[in-house]
């Protein structure tokens, strides 16, 4: 029996250390307002989502028992989030939108599988903006 084809991502969520901060940064960035946000009374946790394109989510979660401290993507867990972009030209879009906004990023890099520009949120976590090859 073959296996199902495999699901695309639906959400993301991150934990933030200040959720009224990082809310008011990715609205920014996605030039959108957050579609809920609510106190997740099983979970524990509060959480804010925003709904992006092809019906994906994308959520910042605060926990009140949080352990704090700076977001490493060489800790085990997770490196970095790719937005994807269509082509080069949305990318370097993108990359104007950072600079429009004051967000620090780093220079378009190309690889042999796409180009990237890489940045991070208020609590250092690693974000990117990405292309496939031309």
């Amino acid at each position: 029996m073959s296996a199902p084809t495999f699901p695309a991502l639906t959400h993301v969520a991150v934990t933030v250390t200040d959720l009224e901060r990082s809310t008011a940064w990715y609205a920014a960035l996605f030039d959108a307002d957050p579609v809920l946000d609510e106190d997740e009374e099983t979970g524990g946790f509060h959480h804010t989502v925003f709904a992006l394109g092809g019906g994906q989510l994308f959520g910042l979660h605060t926990h009140p028992a949080g352990r704090g401290g700076d977001f490493d993507e060489r800790t085990t867990g997770l490196d970095h989030v790719a937005f994807a972009c269509a082509d080069r030209d949305e990318l370097e879009a993108w990359r104007g939108r950072l600079d429009e906004l004051g967000v620090a990023h780093g220079d378009v890099v190309d690889a042999a599988y796409g180009s990237g520009v890489s940045f991070r949120d208020p609590d250092n976590i690693a974000l990117e903006f990405f292309a496939p090859p031309s």
